[in-house]
């Protein structure tokens, strides 16, 4: 039987009969492996060849086949920078602090080889995380670089396939209620960069990442024209006459309607930050801009709107995401209709 060989193996035999195995990647050094294929000698000298990469940074610092050399190789490939810039910085930061973290005897996790990585090790590592969402993006890292290390030839499996993620228990970001849009409005006057921010949150459905973004460019023919950062919808919004009155009575960016006190346009984190404080001066601690999407959902439940009709303002791909929004108002919408209902029957009894 042919003996199957790793990726990126040329094997040939030389004019006196012994098989010889390079390794050879475009890009990368070639290099002459010891053994035969899969032995221990021949898959370290392997796993040293493959952890070459391309990528210079830090390099010359880590250990061939070892965790860290891994991440350095998978900060270059396709999966990992074809993620969106915010997913790649908070995938890297985990990774990173792994890498950092040391075993009870000291020993960093990047030194360690990624070959040796097992089921039983990752699970353990889950369970050491206090919050069951840092041990989910814990485990997602890890699954990254091991699908990554079986891409590249590191290895023959990936042991966090049977690993299942914690499951957590939450209703997401809190959607505002109408209450509390009205005790904001209070404290933030129209004309405020608060007030307006809110106004565009609201009025347009739209993710924070997006709505740093507007500016007057955007809107024509008295629609809001975006093509969204996370899934790429474009979108084509009527403007709402209260928007339209808001952004009227502010003072706005050349570029974007947002801007920070010194002038310059958010970022997506730092109109995060920002947005908070200013819920926090209007007593809504722990409030978000996340939260004022679903209430726009809301709205739009509320007011009849089919989850099409939703959809198209919000820019949902999936019309179980928009019930899971409009869940609250679908249910007192129902609740409704019901009671009249039965209280027409009555009527009809009462009557008969």
């Amino acid at each position: 039987m042919k003996l199957k060989l790793p990726r990126y193996i040329n094997a040939y035999v030389d004019r006196n009969g012994k098989a010889r195995y390079y390794f050879r990647r475009a890009g990368f050094k070639s290099v002459a492996l010891p053994g035969i294929p899969w032995s221990p000698a021949f898959m370290q000298a392997y796993e040293a060849a493959m952890a070459g990469q391309p990528t210079a940074i830090g390099a010359a610092r880590v250990l061939p086949g070892s965790m860290h050399a891994l991440a350095i190789s998978y900060y270059s490939s396709p999966e990992y920078l074809g993620m969106k810039p915010s997913s790649r910085s908070v995938r890297r930061n985990i990774i990173e602090k792994f890498c950092r973290d040391t075993d009870v005897h000291g020993v960093d996790n990047g030194d360690k080889r990624a070959a040796l990585l097992q089921r039983e090790h990752i699970v353990r590592l889950m369970a050491a995380r206090t919050r069951p969402e840092s041990a989910n993006g814990l485990r997602k890292a890890l699954r990254g670089l091991m699908q990554h290390a079986v891409e590249i030839g590191l290895r023959a499996d990936d042991p966090t396939r049977d690993v299942k993620a914690i499951r957590v228990k939450s209703t997401g970001y809190h959607s505002w209620t109408e209450d509390e849009i009205s005790q904001f409005e209070n404290r933030h006057p129209i004309g405020s960069r608060a007030r307006l921010a809110l106004a565009l949150l609201l009025y347009s459905g739209q993710r924070r990442s997006d709505v740093v973004l507007m500016g007057r460019q955007h809107v024509r023919n008295g629609r809001l024209h975006i093509r969204q950062i996370k899934g790429g919808a474009e979108l084509a919004i009527p403007v709402h006459s209260d928007l339209a009155a808001i952004i009227a009575e502010s003072t706005v960016g050349q570029m974007t309607f947002l801007v920070t006190e010194f002038g310059k346009p958010f970022t997506a984190a730092g109109f995060g930050n920002w947005f908070r404080e200013q819920c926090d001066m209007a007593n809504l601690r722990h409030w978000s801009a996340h939260g004022l999407r679903k209430a726009a959902a809301r709205r739009l439940a509320e007011a009849g709107c089919t989850e099409h009709e939703i959809a198209a303002i919000t820019g949902h791909a999936s019309l179980r995401e928009v019930a899971r929004y409009t869940k609250a108002a679908d249910q007192k919408r129902l609740a409704d209709a019901a009671i009249e209902k039965v209280e027409k029957a009555k009527k009809r009894t009462s009557s008969a």
